[in-house]
C-alpha cells in the first residue's frame, strides 16, 4: 500500500509574489474552485497579515471551498498568527502555517536576533495558532542553508509545542538535490517524534532544480509537497505541481507514494492561471506546455503513429489536453450561458455581474461565429478582473492608421464617472491608444510588459493582451480580451491602471518560505 502524498498548492500565495502577479479577489476564488476540481489538499490562500485585501480573499475562499484545507501564512509573530487564524475561521478545514528564518545570514543580518530567540519565538507562534486550529504547519525559512543541528533543535521544540507539519524550505534555490535530499534523511532521523509529524518540502527554482529537489526529498521520506500551477513564484518560481504529480504518477516504480490529485484539470488549471496572471506558459514546458505531446521529427512521428508509447510517457488526455470544444451560438440562451459556466467552474457573485458577462457573451457572438471555452473564460475575466468600482472606462475609440502616415487614436473615457476626451498618434495604432489615453490620465505608470495572444484558432479570434505597468514599487497585470486588438490593448491597459488606482497595497513578509 502506497503512502499518500500531500499537494500543498500555494499559487495563491508564493505564486502571487511574482511581479505583476497578483489577483483579485473574484480570480482568486476562481483558481480556488479549480483547485478543489483538482483535489488538491491543501490551499495556501494567502498571507493574511498582508493587506486588508488578502485577508478578505483567504475568508471568502475559507467560505466557499469545502474539500480542500485552506491554509493561510503567518510570520512567527502574534498579529500575523491571530489575523491567520480568523480568516481562516470559516473554513471546514483550516491551518495556519507560520515561519521565520533559521538560516545563520537571515537570523544575524534579517532578523537581528539570536539562535535561542529565535527558537523561543518559534514555540511561541505555534502556541497562538494552536488557539485557532490543531493543524499547524511550521517553516524554517531559508533551512536549505541553515545549520543541521539547529534545524534539529528548533524541530524538536515545535513538535513539542504542536506542530504537525514540518516544513523545509529550499528558500533561495541554493541546493542540490542528493544534498537536499541526504538533510531530509538526517532530519527524519535524528528529530525526536519525526514519525508523529507530515514532513514538508517547499523548492524554489533558482538553479532550475525545484522539481528534481523535491521529488529527491519525497524519496528521502517527505510527504508533502509544496507547490505551484505552472511554476509560478517569486524570482525564477517554485516547484511545478503539474510536474510533481505526473512524475509521481508516471513513474510508480520508483515513488513509494501516490496522490489524490485528478490529472485531468492539470491543463484547464494552467490555462486558468496564465490567463488570469498574464503569465504565458511556454510552448515546451513539461506537461502543460503547447508542444509537450507534438511531434515534429519525422522519426519521432512515425514511432507515435506506430505505438504511442514509444514516444510518449503519458497521455495527453491524462493530464486534460483535448480539442476545443464548441458551446455556444449566438442563438444560446441565458441558461445554456449560465450552465456552461458553471461547467468550466466559474461561479459569478452576483446577478448583475451575470447579466452583464451575458451581454458581452451576445456582443461577441455577433462576431465571431464559434464560441469556444476558452473565449468564455476570457469573457468573464474581462467582466470581473477590474475592481468593484472602475475607475477608469472605456466609452469610444476612434483609431486611423495608414500607410505612409502616422496612426492618430481619439478615446473618450470615464474618469471617476466624468467623462475625458483625449487624442494622439504614435508608433502604432496601439502605441497611439495607450498615448491617447495617458493624455487624460497622466498616471506617470512605467509600461514593463505588452503581450498578444490568440485565444483561439482563426482570424476571428479573440485576442487577449496583457499589459504591466510599474509605479512607485508597485507592479499590476492588466487583461483584455475582443476580437479587435486594439480594444483589447486599450481594455488591458486601462484594467492596469485600475489596479494602481487601487488603495489596497501588500505589507510584504519577512522573507519568501
Amino acid at each position: 500500500m502506497k503512502q499518500h502524498l500531500v499537494i500543498f498548492d500555494t499559487t495563491l500565495r508564493d505564486g502571487e509574489q511574482s511581479p505583476g502577479a497578483s489577483m483579485t479577489r473574484e480570480e482568486k476564488i476562481r483558481v480556488a474552485r479549480q483547485l478543489e476540481k483538482m483535489r488538491v489538499d491543501v490551499i495556501e490562500a494567502g498571507f493574511a497579515a498582508a493587506s486588508p485585501g488578502d485577508f478578505d480573499s483567504i475568508h471568502a475562499i475559507a467560505h466557499a471551498i469545502k474539500d480542500s484545507t485552506i491554509c493561510s501564512l503567518a510570520r512567527a509573530n502574534e498579529n500575523d498568527i491571530r489575523r491567520a487564524g480568523e480568516a481562516i475561521q470559516p473554513a471546514k478545514s483550516g491551518r495556519i502555517h507560520t515561519f521565520i528564518a533559521t538560516s545563520p545570514i537571515h537570523m544575524e543580518k534579517k532578523l537581528r536576533m539570536s539562535p535561542d530567540q529565535v527558537v523561543e519565538q518559534a514555540i511561541k507562534s505555534i502556541a497562538w495558532a494552536r488557539e485557532y486550529t490543531d493543524d499547524v504547519e511550521f517553516s524554517a525559512e531559508d533551512a536549505g542553508r541553515s545549520e543541521i543541528d539547529f534545524l534539529c533543535r528548533i524541530f524538536e521544540e515545535v513538535i513539542k509545542a504542536g506542530a504537525t507539519t514540518i516544513n523545509v524550505p529550499d528558500t533561495v534555490g541554493y541546493n542540490i538535490p542528493f544534498q537536499y535530499a541526504e538533510t531530509m534523511r538526517q532530519l527524519i532521523e535524528r528529530v525526536p517524534n519525526a514519525d508523529k509529524v507530515v514532513w514538508s518540502v517547499h523548492c524554489h527554482n533558482d538553479l532550475g532544480l525545484a522539481v528534481s529537489n523535491s521529488l529527491a526529498a519525497v524519496l528521502a521520506g517527505a510527504r508533502q509537497v509544496e507547490c505551484t500551477i505552472n511554476g509560478l513564484g517569486e524570482r525564477a518560481g517554485n516547484a511545478a505541481l503539474e510536474e510533481i504529480v505526473m512524475a509521481v504518477q508516471t513513474r510508480s516504480d520508483v515513488f513509494p507514494v501516490e496522490t489524490r490529485v485528478d490529472a485531468t484539470q492539470i491543463v484547464p488549471a494552467s490555462k486558468l492561471v496564465s490567463q488570469i496572471t498574464g503569465y504565458p506558459v511556454q510552448p515546451n514546458k513539461a506537461v502543460v506546455g503547447a508542444n509537450a505531446f507534438a511531434h515534429e521529427s519525422g522519426i519521432h512521428q512515425d514511432g507515435v503513429l506506430k505505438h504511442r508509447e514509444t514516444y510518449e510517457i503519458m497521455r495527453a488526455q491524462d493530464v486534460g489536453w483535448s480539442q476545443n470544444k464548441l458551446v455556444l451560438g449566438k442563438h444560446s440562451g441565458r441558461n445554456a450561458f449560465k450552465n456552461r459556466l458553471q461547467e468550466l467552474g466559474i461561479e459569478l457573485e452576483s446577478d448583475e455581474v451575470m447579466n452583464a458577462a451575458f451581454a458581452r457573451f451576445k456582443e461577441l457572438a455577433d462576431r465571431k461565429h464559434e464560441i469556444f471555452d476558452e473565449d468564455l473564460h476570457a469573457l468573464v475575466s474581462d467582466e470581473v478582473v477590474t475592481p468593484d468600482q472602475e475607475h477608469f472606462k472605456l466609452l469610444y475609440s476612434h483609431v486611423c492608421s495608414e500607410t505612409g502616415e502616422m496612426p492618430y487614436a481619439k478615446v473618450i473615457l470615464s474618469v471617476g464617472g466624468v467623462e475625458q476626451k483625449g487624442e494622439a498618434g504614435g508608433g502604432g495604432p496601439v502605441d497611439a491608444t495607450f498615448k491617447a489615453i495617458e493624455s487624460i490620465v497622466n498616471s506617470g505608470a512605467e509600461l514593463m510588459l505588452y503581450s498578444v495572444n490568440a485565444i483561439t484558432t482563426g482570424t476571428d479570434a479573440q485576442g487577449e493582451v496583457t499589459t504591466r505597468l510599474a509605479k512607485d514599487g508597485r507592479i499590476v497585470n492588466g487583461n483584455g480580451a475582443d476580437t479587435d486588438i486594439v480594444i483589447a490593448s486599450a481594455r488591458s491597459y486601462l484594467n492596469a491602471l485600475n489596479k494602481l488606482h487601487s488603495s489596497l497595497d501588500k505589507v510584504k513578509a519577512q522573507g519568501d518560505v
